[in-house]
């Protein structure tokens, strides 16, 4: 979409939007809704901002009050008007979660794109892939670089907020906004933990937390070595991260983050679906789940630094101000490969070797955010004002072809012969700046209807050895949430998103290419309901339009007709009882192509299932103090391969059995974990879409154990 078609869209949806918000206005007194984090504490004081710490958010729940992302600045999550989840540190160790699929296997409607998970989490929300270069986030600011496993262990819990988030975020996936959370220093403790699993894989972290007067540090370190069961795989990792905080007054805070990464790692062979010929396309049989097409010399090593730093200062009780600035760099040489042309009958094919070396991504931002309260007309407001500018440099190596090595796909060599590395040659290097001010007012109208409207205009800059592209768009987001109880909310919201245009991946033949951004818009509306504190329900409908990339035909990575998605999305976390804790979640999507090619319209978005859903339960047992019991069924629905859908991976369901068991040794706490998942051995594609497959992993059970001091 050029930048004229996108200022034309962009002004007649306002017009249509603007005429909406004026007639509601009339009737309301005021339009939309964002969450409204204002309160009076005192009449005499006036109206003011409430000041609420994530960190002291509900402990040992497998659920929140508060969410960190976007605009909602630690807003609870009974009053946003999205679909927001949050998998607590509760709910993560429960589970022994290692990476971000593991995390997100709890709300439904994420998906595993493409490729497997071992070199990183390639993920996909509502059919719309995550951007892994801007829809990850450290604590609510920073785009991280998402093409590395991206650590847990200093992570106090993983926020997803689902759908379009341009008004506080500029260019992003309008699939939702992934919110890495971490850990603060807040006592003075030392956390100890060791693990291994049933593949020979172990590892270890040390958590470090100290607090002295008015400031605190937190250290985090780990290493592991990562077998997973699977066939000349596996490979090492290491991580450091250090949280520091300062307040030397009530008014002034300072948080400094910075976390490495060093991964390397082998990436299992994924299968490329052959040309289809036939209307009866038929998917290569599953192998056993400990099967690998590929050898342990396909590696990817990866090392990348994150930074941020954040300053806030409370003017008085009505006006408070924060500058946060950070940068996170990753260099990756990536070798991958993938298996194709084979005969299903013989097992005959041929494995495929690219190499991309040096693959570096640079993403930094400086943003400045300004909150105010006051009290016009019987309305109290909270208006916030923000200024950010984001930077992202990335060089795209030539992929290096490497040739092909014969394979058998029913037996499998898993000595095939080493190829030497690569030379770097430059393929693309681009250079992209997303300039953005953004104004929003959170009003509360009455005790039971509360609104906000919000408008954001964006510069965005894309240049790169091949081309440059350039527009300046404005954007809406708008809701209304209405309180007939307390406990009860229900909310109708409208945002537009902006979108990045896409990177060609490396499996396209134009491979590195930057596509024009474009435009997405979003109606949800849901009803939320806590029908006792710590248990939280949420049902929700959602529409959302957007301009189609995807690998095409010729094998170009091309944008290409309109995408519409729209489903029901319903949650539910917390604790049922003081003993029994639940996190479920189900999802129906109907994914289609709008317009476009006439091969693909009408047809479903690849990788999207129509159902999805997750259940996940913890039993403490009265009978044994210190005793928890839980289990997890995990569904997925069918999915197509490719956006002509010429073939589908078959649904799939997981069990997960688990046991945590904490004492008192020597007057320090011991926590036991015992985790097994893929309990009945199911073998099932995890990732597909680009005509890529990547079968799902073999069962493993974990064991941990951890103590502080």
């Amino acid at each position: 979409m050029s930048a004229e078609l996108i200022a034309s869209e962009s002004a007649r949806k306002k017009s249509n939007f603007i005429s909406l918000v004026l007639s509601g206005t009339a009737l309301l007194s005021g339009t939309a809704f964002m969450p409204v984090a204002v309160q009076a504490a005192d009449k005499d004081e006036g109206v003011v901002l409430e000041e609420i710490i994530v960190s002291a958010d509900r402990k040992s729940s497998f659920s929140a009050d508060f969410v960190q992302a976007g605009t909602f600045r630690n807003a609870r999550l009974i009053d946003t008007p999205l679909t927001a989840t949050v998998m607590t540190k509760e709910l993560l160790e429960s589970q022994q979660a290692l990476n971000m699929s593991d995390a997100m296997k709890n709300t439904a409607g994420v998906t595993t794109s493409q490729i497997n998970t071992v070199i990183y989490s390639n993920l996909a929300v509502r059919g719309i892939s995550l951007g892994n270069l801007s829809n990850y986030r450290m604590n609510g600011v920073l785009p991280v670089v998402n093409y590395i496993h991206m650590p847990l262990e200093n992570k106090s819990r993983v926020e997803v907020l689902k759908g379009a988030a341009g008004l506080y975020y500029g260019f992003a996936s309008p699939s939702g906004v992934v919110n890495l959370v971490t850990e603060r220093p807040d006592d003075n403790e030392i956390g100890i933990s060791a693990s291994v699993n049933s593949h020979g894989g172990y590892g270890g972290d040390v958590d470090i937390s100290h607090v002295w007067g008015n400031s605190g540090l937190r250290v985090n370190l780990a290493a592991a070595n990562t077998e997973i069961g699977v066939d000349n795989t596996g490979g090492d990792r290491f991580f450091v991260s250090a949280a520091y905080d300062w307040r030397p007054t009530d008014q002034f805070s300072l948080e400094l983050d910075g976390e490495y990464i060093d991964n390397t790692v082998t990436e299992a062979t994924l299968v490329r679906i052959n040309p289809v010929a036939a209307a009866d396309y038929e998917l290569p049989p599953l192998l056993p789940s400990s099967a690998n097409l590929g050898s342990e010399w396909l590696y990817a090593d990866g090392k990348e630094l994150n930074l941020m730093g954040k300053a806030t200062y409370k003017f008085n009780s009505a006006i408070s101000a924060s500058v946060s600035a950070g940068r996170s760099y990753l260099n990756r040489t990536r070798r991958f490969s993938w298996f194709r042309d084979y005969d299903l009958d013989t097992g005959d094919g041929t494995v495929q070797v690219f190499t991309y070396p040096e693959n570096t991504f640079e993403s930094s931002i400086i943003r400045g955010d300004l909150a105010a309260a006051a009290e016009t007309a019987g309305i109290e407001h909270e208006f916030i004002v923000g200024i950010s500018k984001q930077f992202l440099t990335v060089v795209n190596p030539a992929g290096v072809g490497q040739g092909v090595i014969t394979q058998n796909y029913y037996t499998q060599n898993g000595d095939l012969p080493v190829m030497g590395d690569a030379a770097f040659t430059l393929g693309v290097k681009s250079k992209t700046t997303d300039f953005g001010v953004f104004l929003a007012d959170r009003m509360q109208i009455t005790e039971w209807l509360q609104a906000t409207i919000g408008y954001r205009f964006t510069k965005y800059t894309n240049e790169s050895n091949t081309s440059t592209y350039e527009t300046s768009p404005g954007t809406l987001s708008a809701s209304v949430l209405f309180k007939p109880m307390e406990n009860i909310s229900l909310y109708g919201t409208y945002i537009e998103g902006l979108e990045e245009g896409g990177i060609a991946p490396g499996i396209a033949n134009n491979t590195g290419e930057v596509l024009p951004a474009a435009l997405s818009t979003q109606w949800e509306g849901g009803i939320k309901f806590e029908p006792k504190r710590g248990l939280l329900m949420t049902v929700a409908y959602f529409n959302i339009e957007r301009s189609s990339s995807y690998i095409n035909a010729a094998n170009f990575f091309v944008q290409d007709g309109q995408a519409v998605y729209q489903g029901f999305e319903f949650n539910l976390a917390g604790e049922i009882t003081k003993d029994l804790a639940i996190a479920t979640s189900a999802t129906y999507i109907d994914a289609k192509m709008d317009s476009g090619a006439a091969s693909i319209v009408g047809k479903l978005i690849e990788n999207t299932p129509k159902y999805t859903g997750s259940f996940f339960l913890e039993y403490k047992v009265p009978a044994l103090e210190g005793l928890s019991l839980n289990g997890g069924v995990f569904y997925t629905g069918k999915r197509a391969v490719n956006p002509a859908n010429d073939g589908f991976t078959p649904a799939y369901t997981l069990l997960d059995l688990g046991a945590n068991y904490s004492f008192d040794a020597d007057g320090h706490p011991v926590v036991l974990r015992l985790n097994a998942e893929n309990v009945t051995g199911k073998r099932y594609w995890e990732a597909t879409g680009a005509g890529l497959l990547a079968q799902g992993k073999p069962s493993t059970v974990k064991f941990s154990v951890s103590t502080s001091f």
